[in-house]
């Protein structure tokens, strides 16, 4: 028979191991319950312990003709909605001094506001350290690209007035069969978008030579950059991956494509033309085929693709319902049939850019969604600028700004 000293010492083990337990429980089933969030940082995996909250300091490089427009508009309205401080072109510019590799200073008031920005997104051509000047330390940088076959098509028939190498062919298949006929060195900063633009727009020479030490050295530091890159090809499934890891609402990336061309004026590419578009935009090439098996990766491991597909079909309800209650004609339309031309989309070389026209009978907070759902790009970025420095001079492509203002949404202050 144990004594009764004994006998207390194990009551009260049972009492610790009890009290230890439940903690554990405690822990396990709170874990269980947190919304968890994975994270592609710097090549690495990252599951944060603390609950998702929503990124409010985010830079998107905005590349060329890869349905960036549309984006933009999405982060215009997110940064709308929270009050937040967009980093928009200096004066009357409409891009962050693009072509030029970007500098702080290509931002209006950057020596006021300084690090305080939250969004950046209009045009500029990446570079690393002056961006972080810019914006806070807790930035999400994100970017997307294109397939560089479709790229280069939509490239010719938009920049065919304006880049040497596209004028002087006489259509893509043409340029292609023969490129360096066409583009000459003495021009090579008017040709930018003839040939690996998107190596470009990250900050890199677009004619450097294809050495795969150097692709493979430049691939690395992006994949350090950048926290996510999205893919043109799958933007319902791209636009749902954002608001993941940036824990947004769906309604933050509902969308309208902005910046769609007519049909009629997509040239078509013959097979032998898309083979030589991989060699002659080979940094491109090896760019997308890179990203676009790491998208799918983080997919996988962030969403999965049965959830995947089952929110991209949510996506698609929600725009279809927008539409519906937005849209008189339930779709885009071609330039010649836009009403409003307040709302007419920026024209350019043989391309038919379209737009939309709104319904008649919206009341007036739905007309101001509306709105701001199909505001081009030009006229988007002129009016932010005039709300966020009202005393400065106008830029052009301007809307009258009582039509498009409304209360904001206050959030918790940026993370």
């Amino acid at each position: 028979m144990k004594s009764p000293g004994c006998a207390s010492r194990h009551i009260k083990c049972l009492i610790v191991n009890l009290f230890l337990g439940l903690i554990f429980l405690s822990g396990f089933y709170h874990a269980k319950n947190k919304s968890f969030l994975i994270l592609k940082s710097h090549g690495e995996l990252l599951i944060p312990s603390m609950p998702c909250r929503a990124k409010t300091n985010v830079m998107f490089l905005k590349t060329h003709k890869t349905a960036s427009s549309t984006l933009l508009n999405v982060m215009f309205r997110f940064a709308e909605r929270y009050n937040l401080t967009v980093a928009l072109p200096a004066a009357h510019h409409v891009h962050l001094g693009y072509p030029k590799t970007f500098l702080a200073h290509f931002v209006e008031a950057f020596q006021a506001i300084g690090q305080n920005y939250n969004i950046m997104c209009n045009h500029l051509r990446f570079n690393p350290s002056e961006v972080q000047k810019v914006m806070a330390a807790n930035t999400f940088y994100f970017s997307i690209l294109r397939n560089p076959i479709s790229l280069l098509e939509s490239s010719y028939t938009y920049y065919k007035d304006t880049v040497p190498a596209f004028r002087l062919s006489k259509d893509v298949n043409e340029y292609l069969a023969s490129p360096m006929k066409y583009y000459h060195p003495e021009d090579s900063k008017k040709n930018i978008y003839a040939r690996n633009i998107m190596w470009f727009d990250f900050g890199y020479d677009n004619n450097a030579q294809d050495n795969k030490k150097y692709v493979q050295a430049v691939l690395k530091e992006i994949e350090q950059n950048f926290h996510l890159i999205l893919i043109a090809e799958y933007f319902d499934e791209s636009m749902i991956l954002l608001k993941h890891v940036l824990c947004w609402d769906l309604d933050d990336v509902i969308y309208f494509k902005l910046n769609s061309r007519s049909q009629d004026t997509v040239q078509t590419l013959t097979l032998e033309s898309k083979e030589r578009i991989k060699v002659w935009c080979s940094l491109d090439w090896q760019l997308y085929l890179h990203f676009n098996q790491s998208f799918w990766r983080t997919i996988e491991e962030t969403i999965g693709l049965k959830k995947l597909e089952k929110e991209v079909n949510h996506l698609r309800m929600r725009q279809k319902e927008l539409m519906e209650t937005c849209l008189s004609d339930q779709k885009a339309v071609e330039k010649d049939r836009i009403q409003n031309k307040a709302l007419l989309p920026f024209q350019s070389g043989a391309a038919n850019i379209l737009g939309y026209n709104l319904r008649q009978d919206l009341d007036n907070r739905t007309l101001r969604t509306c709105q701001r759902m199909v505001m081009p790009e030009l006229q988007y970025t002129s009016y932010l600028y005039a709300v966020q420095h009202p005393h400065k001079k106008r830029k052009p492509f301007g809307l009258s700004l009582p039509a498009f203002q409304e209360k904001k949404t206050q959030i918790p202050p940026p993370n």
